[in-house]
């Protein structure tokens, strides 16, 4: 008899506008865990387009919710390795990653919007942020297993140093983020252990296009000779309640391989309040 599809049941959390406080986003990541969500994945953004809006850092509040939490998965959904040195980012994992008892998520990009590049005087170009990107990924699995590391990348440049301690569980998983549809992003993902596709066009993914892009990375992976188990995540937003339209859309993606749904706190124009009655309601039935 085939198995049931596994799915869990995530938040993907705003670190700025009303959201914009450590505190508060620590006690609403201790009542989504008491109301039965799996997951609780912080944005890294560090501005916000006019009117400005005030911004938190994501990897400080990581560390506030990781304290106020036993269970709950955790992580930055998305962090652009781009504006990251590799060697502050390997100590930020490997810290929150022991915080959390190896509950760590690292969600990766090339970051967006480009502004968060420019306004810094910073190079926005894709492709440079892309080998960044990737010059950084190796080096941060080598990093993380604590032995002697020497690497020379045309960004990314470590030389004979050793890095402990190292994660919990000896690696902490990687998710890639990337626009659908594309390319390069999802062969990125393939090499990892989850893939977070956006909309590229804007809005959500139909579950259509969620199944293509799930098979194409999996096709990735089938072609690299790449095994093990693979997380792919669904971002969307659902009501609270029993709602037969979504638990049948939910049910559809996991046939085609979702393992999470993100539920998004994504819209400013919801008072805080109401995104957090919809968390204490629970993720979807």
């Amino acid at each position: 008899m085939k198995a049931e599809p596994t799915v869990r049941f995530g938040l993907g959390v705003p670190n700025g506008g009303d959201f914009a406080e450590p505190n508060k986003l620590g006690r609403l990541a201790a009542e989504a865990e008491a109301a039965g969500w799996d997951g609780f994945f912080l944005w890294d953004h560090v501005i916000r387009r006019q009117p400005w809006q005030p911004m938190v850092d994501p990897w400080v509040t990581l560390a506030a919710i990781a304290a106020s939490t036993e269970h709950i998965v955790l992580g930055p959904m998305v962090t652009p390795l781009a504006r990251r040195r590799v060697s502050v980012v390997a100590r930020q994992t490997v810290t929150l990653d022991l915080l959390s008892r190896g509950r760590l998520r690292l969600g990766v990009g090339l970051g967006a919007p480009d502004d968060e590049f420019t306004r810094f005087g910073e190079d926005a170009d894709a492709r440079r942020r892309a080998q960044i990107l990737d010059e950084s990924l190796d080096a941060l699995v080598k990093l993380w297993t604590g032995e002697p590391v020497t690497f020379r990348g045309e960004h990314v440049i470590i030389d004979d140093v050793e890095f402990r301690p190292t994660p919990v569980n000896g690696h902490v998983p990687i998710w890639v983020a990337g626009g659908w549809p594309g390319g390069a992003p999802f062969r990125r993902a393939a090499r990892f252990d989850g893939v977070w596709p956006v909309a590229k066009a804007g809005g959500y993914l139909s579950v259509d296009e969620f199944a293509d892009c799930a098979a194409a990375v999996r096709g990735h992976r089938s072609d690299a000779g790449i095994d093990g188990a693979f997380d792919a995540c669904f971002v969307d937003r659902s009501p609270a309640g029993p709602h037969p339209e979504t638990d049948d859309k939910i049910g559809r993606l996991a046939q085609v391989g979702m393992t999470w749904w993100i539920d998004s706190l994504d819209d400013p124009s919801t008072p805080f309040e109401t995104h957090r009655e919809r968390v204490l309601a629970g993720p979807p039935a």
